[in-house]
Order: C-alpha cells, then sequence, then structure tokens
C-alpha cells in the first residue's frame, strides 16, 4: 500500500505525514507561527500524521523529532536553502492551461538536455521559456532538465541535491517549475526530469534522523546505498515512488529520467524499477495522460526495459552511453579509460545495428565479458547522443566535442545521431558549437566537503591521459564560464551548423522511414578498409519511402556503389559548400550499380 508523504495542503487544510519508525514523539513546529507546535499521532509503518486549518500555502515548519529539529524530508519547498524550515506549498492553486495535453511517446521526442543554471543567463525556469521560440524553431520538442531537486547554495548539476520533492529555490521554485511546464507543453514540448533515486546529496541530508533510508549491504560510488531491499525498505521504496508520482500529478511533467538506475541495489524478488513501473502506470489511468520512465543504465541488461510480462522492469526506455563512446572514439581515436573498448568501425556499427555494442562481447576494460544482446526492444527505447553533460563535464576542462574536431566531423556527429534510428538526444549548445566548456561546479558550505571534492575530482582524471589542473568545482568562475553564449548568429559556422541541425530534425520528423522503429527496419553494412558505413532505413517494406546513407568516418575520400534500387535522388551531402564544407561531389541523383565519391568526414542521404 502507498502511503502519502510530507506536507499536503487543500480546501484550506494542512496534512502531515513522517516516516519515523524509531521515534517516540514526533511533532510540526510552525516556524511563521512564533514556532506553534502540531503533535503528531503515531500510526502503522512507522507513519506519523497531523493536520491543521490554521497553517497555510508559505508558513514555514520544521520537524522536530524527540526533541530534534530538521526540515521535512519530503520537504516541498526549501526556500531558505537546504538547512531552512520547508514551506507549505498548495499545488492546486495553479491556473494551468494544458489540459489538451496528453503527452508524447517517447519514439517521436526529439530530446534537448539541458543545465537551468548555465542554460540561460538567467539561470532560471524563466529564463528557459524566453527561449521556447529559439526551441521550436531548431525543431526541438522535448527537454530533459537536470535534477531539480534542492542542492546546497546556487551552483550545482543537481545530483548532489537531498530535497527531491523541493523544486530548486533559485531556479523559481515550485512555482517557476509549473509555469516552464505549462508554457513548453502550450508550445508543444515535452518536459522531462531528471530524478535522482539512487543517492543523496553529501550535505544537508537528514533523512537518518528520521528512519532507515540507507543500508550497508551495498556500497555504491556514493557510499552506503539508498534501502530498496532491507528492513523497512518498504517505506523508504514509497517515498521515491511518491516522489515520481509527484512530478507527474502536480507538475505534469511528461517524463523522468532515472539516474544511474543500476545503482538503486536491490536483490528482492520485486525490484524496485518494476514497482515504480506499475504505480507510474496506475495513475496514467487516473490522469489520462502518458507518463514515461526512462532510465539511465551501465548494464546492458533489455529486463530494466523489456515488459513487466515477460519478467522485465517495464521502463518505457533507456539512455545508452555505448553510442557516444563509439562515436566519439571513430572520430577522435581516443582509446583513453573506458575508451579502450572502442575505436573501430565495427564497435560503431553495432551501435547502429544492436544498440548495445557490448552485448556478450568481451570487454577490456571491464576484463569479462559484457551485456546482452535487446533482440525484442525496438530501436525508440533507447535514447542516444554525441554529447551530454556527463561526457563533456566530467572531462577535465569540461571541453566541449566542437573544441576537439573539426567542423567537418562535427557535421558526421551530428549526422549520426539524427539519422540513428533510436531516439536522439542534443547537450545544450551542441547545435550551434558552443566553444564554452561545461564543467562540474559546486556552493556546498561545508569546508572539509569542498576540499574533499576537489580531490576526488583529480582522482577520477587518472584514467584519462588528461594533462593539466582541473578547474576548481566551489569557484564561481568555472560556474559562470559553463553558460551559454547567445550571441552565436555572428559566426557564420555557428549559423550553419544551426541551420543543418534544423534541416536533419525535420527530415526525421517528416520521413516516413523514421516511423518505423522495429529491429527489421534497420540494415547497416561495413567497409573497415574505408571507413563507411552503408545504412539502409525502410518504412512498412515500401520501396519508395526507403532512405540510403553513406558515412564516412575517415578523413580521406572514398568511392562507393549504389547496392540497390533506382532513382535515388541526393537529399544532402554535408561536404556542399551550403554547409561550408569543401564541396559537394556526389551524384544528384543515383541508381543500381552507380559509383559515388564521398569527401572524408562527410555523410551522404538518398532518398527515392
Amino acid at each position: 500500500m502507498r502511503r502519502s508523504i510530507g506536507s499536503h495542503y487543500q480546501n484550506g487544510k494542512c496534512e502531515f505525514s513522517v516516516w519515523a519508525p524509531e521515534a517516540k514523539s514526533v511533532k510540526a513546529v510552525i516556524v511563521s507561527k512564533n514556532n506553534k507546535e502540531l503533535v503528531f499521532q503515531k500510526g502503522e509503518f512507522g507513519y506519523w500524521t497531523g493536520s491543521s486549518k490554521e497553517v497555510i500555502p508559505s508558513d514555514l515548519y520544521l520537524i522536530e523529532v524527540d526533541g530534534e529539529k530538521w526540515p521535512d524530508p519530503a520537504s516541498q519547498y526549501q526556500p531558505q536553502d537546504i538547512h531552512g524550515p520547508s514551506q507549505i506549498t498548495d499545488h492546486s492553486a495553479f491556473n494551468w492551461t494544458d489540459a489538451e495535453w496528453k503527452g508524447m511517446p517517447l519514439k517521436e521526442m526529439i530530446i534537448y538536455e539541458l543545465h537551468t543554471g548555465t542554460f540561460t543567463e538567467d539561470g532560471t525556469f524563466e529564463g528557459i521559456i524566453t527561449k521556447i521560440p529559439y526551441l521550436n524553431e531548431l525543431g526541438i520538442n522535448a527537454i530533459e532538465i537536470m535534477p531539480v531537486g534542492q542542492f546546497p547554495g546556487n551552483r550545482n548539476w543537481g545530483y548532489d541535491g537531498v530535497y527531491p520533492f523541493a523544486v530548486q529555490s533559485s531556479y523559481g521554485g515550485p512555482e517557476g517549475l509549473k509555469k516552464l511546464v505549462d508554457a513548453c507543453h502550450q508550445s508543444g514540448i515535452a518536459v522531462i526530469i531528471d530524478a535522482v533515486y539512487n543517492h543523496f546529496g553529501p550535505e544537508g541530508s537528514y533523512h537518518e534522523k528520521f528512519g532507515k533510508y540507507h543500508t550497508d549491504k551495498y556500497s555504491t560510488p556514493w557510499g552506503s546505498a539508498i534501502n530498496f531491499d532491507d528492513a523497512h525498505s518498504d517505506e523508504v521504496r514509497n517515498y521515491f515512488i511518491q516522489n515520481a508520482l509527484m512530478w507527474f500529478r502536480d507538475y505534469h511533467v511528461d517524463a523522468l529520467r532515472l539516474d544511474a538506475i543500476h545503482a538503486c541495489k536491490d536483490m528482492g524478488a520485486f525490484h524496485f524499477a518494476k514497482e515504480l513501473t506499475l504505480a507510474v502506470k496506475e495513475l496514467e489511468q487516473e490522469t489520462g495522460r502518458g507518463h514515461i520512465l526512462i532510465g539511465e543504465c551501465d548494464l546492458n541488461d533489455p529486463k530494466y526495459i523489456s515488459p513487466v510480462t515477460e519478467g522485465g522492469y517495464g521502463l518505457d526506455g533507456q539512455w545508452c552511453d555505448e553510442f557516444h563512446h563509439a562515436l566519439r572514439s571513430v572520430i577522435t581515436g581516443d582509446t583513453d579509460g573506458y575508451y579502450e573498448d572502442f575505436g573501430m568501425l565495427e564497435h560503431m556499427r553495432r551501435a547502429f545495428q544492436d544498440t548495445f555494442v557490448y552485448s556478450g562481447h568481451y570487454s577490456k576494460h571491464r576484463k569479462k565479458t559484457f551485456g546482452n544482446l535487446p533482440k525484442t526492444n525496438p530501436f525508440s527505447q533507447f535514447v542516444i547522443f554525441c554529447q551530454n553533460h556527463d561526457q563533456v563535464g566530467n572531462r577535465l576542462l569540461g571541453d566541449r566535442i566542437s573544441t576537439l574536431v573539426s567542423f567537418e566531423a562535427l557535421k558526421v556527429m551530428a549526422g549520426s545521431v539524427l539519422i540513428s534510428p533510436s531516439v536522439p538526444m542534443l547537450f545544450m549548445g551542441e547545435e550551434f558549437a558552443e566553444n564554452a566548456p561545461f564543467q562540474y561546479f559546486i556552493s556546498h558550505t561545508d569546508k572539509a566537503l569542498i576540499e574533499g571534492i576537489r580531490e576526488g575530482r583529480k582522482k577520477e582524471f587518472s584514467y584519462f591521459n588528461f594533462q593539466g589542473e582541473a578547474p576548481d568545482p566551489y569557484d564561481e568562475e568555472t560556474f559562470n564560464k559553463s553558460k551559454l553564449n547567445w550571441n552565436f548568429g555572428e559566426e557564420q559556422n555557428k549559423v550553419t551548423l544551426f541551420e543543418y541541425y534544423k534541416k536533419l530534425i525535420r527530415f526525421r520528423k517528416e520521413h516516413p522511414s523514421f516511423k518505423h522503429t522495429d529491429r527489421d527496419s534497420l540494415n547497416v553494412q561495413m567497409d573497415e578498409e574505408k571507413g563507411l558505413l552503408k545504412i539502409t532505413r525502410h518504412f512498412e517494406m515500401a520501396e519508395e519511402n526507403d532512405v540510403y546513407i553513406v558515412i564516412n568516418y575517415n578523413k580521406e575520400d572514398a568511392i562507393f556503389s549504389i547496392p540497390l534500387g533506382s532513382d535515388w535522388k541526393l537529399f544532402l551531402d554535408s561536404a556542399d559548400n551550403v554547409w561550408l564544407g569543401p564541396g559537394k561531389v556526389a551524384a544528384d541523383q543515383a541508381n543500381i550499380g552507380d559509383s559515388i565519391i564521398i569527401k572524408g568526414h562527410s555523410i551522404i542521404i538518398y532518398t527515392k
């Protein structure tokens, strides 16, 4: 049975529910009403409850457990940062205008990942709203927002959040996020929130003052694991399930991206991910909207996204880092760290055809055979990219790929993502070759913790051949340097790349072949010596809807022959002068057996 947790205001009354199974007394202390106390009653499974008609939205309160006062672990708002009192929130007060919006299938999404604090100069939800016309022009129909749960200070990636129910105050709080979601829906844009259920941040997490939220059964990169299968785990699981339901119900978000779901350690018979899936599907019946769960998973295990009826956990989709690794390595030649498992054109072929590059293959980096083949999972369950916050920000200098490869290679990487059979995702600014780095930044208040994070970042880079000193994550200038530069209209190459992205996104949305996402919709052939991938996309066996794509991952020009059909028309050659390339050489029309020249580091698309 799922139980309410936190404070819930409706119709002039506020209901409180706090889980503290070992406590002897629990009460709410209403800070904004001269510390007036509301004594709670203990019920089943360690829940303490109370209600009052005297408190109102905007009232501040603390939860007192056996004489000690703390913010509510399920706080809906922390206007005075993580150590301050919690605030009552009335979700029913917002005037939504998106009644006609019913959600968007994952397979139709063109996703744009962004960080609220650095996407605009304002660094707020309101700032994102001002860029909606820009996103519409680009062709984006879904934004993925890095975590917005309250974290220390106002500079953080968001994965150090400690109040997953409370929307970051410096971004605009609950009201600001609702305005953003409502505005996005009015403009045909779905909203994905990055949710972190595998750990709490290192500062300001008072959860253990209330109950057994952690277990020492397992270790994670962040310390003791969240308690998903030990004693009292039912209520910890309920805590996170209630959080997911809140995002869908109270904030109208369309999807959650579940950070490192593989780090939610659960050896029980009924995995947390499966329970979460079933709870969200129940909510769909109530709301009449589509609610999507996308897991970030590093196991190459299809069970996370396979149907519950077939023994899977039922998530709708997952991030796939391996497409990025294969693409980056084949373009740059990087073989440091985990990139040692990549670098061959065969890896790129598997990334297109099989999605998982390692699906039962031996991994040199892991020193073991790794992964399973997702035979029955359609391409539309996988989100792929050539950049994201991790792959940029977790480099020593946070340098973007635009500063590391040629303009021609940038177009090849963009094209590879946008013509892939999987769901494409852009990282903010890549569409205009942003040069500013995206670095790791924090604004913690604990000096020892700050120094520990500095040292930890240095150790992270020991796997790679990075030279130099990592930027100080606590320095505000590290944060400021990571903001996007929106004056790119003054540089021809940036404007051209933006138009190139627009053309490919429009093509992806409009061409029938991209509506077919089953495994049999794609055929990939490889010429390792020439560095060519030859991709055929087809739709319902209708030849007139076929697409033939050739990608040259080498710097040298090459020749290939059209292997099938006739009356092919050239749709795009990234080497064309219009894209600031060295000059188009591919024939405008082609038939079976014709020899076609393709320039080095370029992509050619033929359609019927």
